[in-house]
């Protein structure tokens, strides 16, 4: 499933640009991941990277969009045009 950020967000810009599907931007009070291109890091990593270096906890994984393993990965082979080894 994609991931959500919450709003005990600080705006502290540190997961946006560890997010390798470009998923993560500014919103109006603060940061915001498109699930249509979160994919947990899927392809790129073994875990999410905004967790890792999230702070304050605040990025779980966004019930209202739930996906499977292969979900994931078929979006992250439509976002990337490459095949997970």
């Amino acid at each position: 499933m994609a991931l959500i950020i919450t709003d005990e967000c600080i705006n502290c810009d540190v997961c946006e640009p560890e997010c390798p599907n470009e998923a993560i931007s500014a919103g109006e009070e603060i940061y915001e991941i498109d699930p249509s291109k979160c994919t947990e890091c899927i392809g790129h990593y073994d875990e999410p990277q905004c967790q890792l270096v999230c702070p304050v906890d605040c990025i779980p994984h966004d019930e209202n969009n739930a996906e499977t393993q292969e979900e994931l990965e078929a979006k992250y082979e439509r976002l990337t045009g490459k095949k997970i080894a």
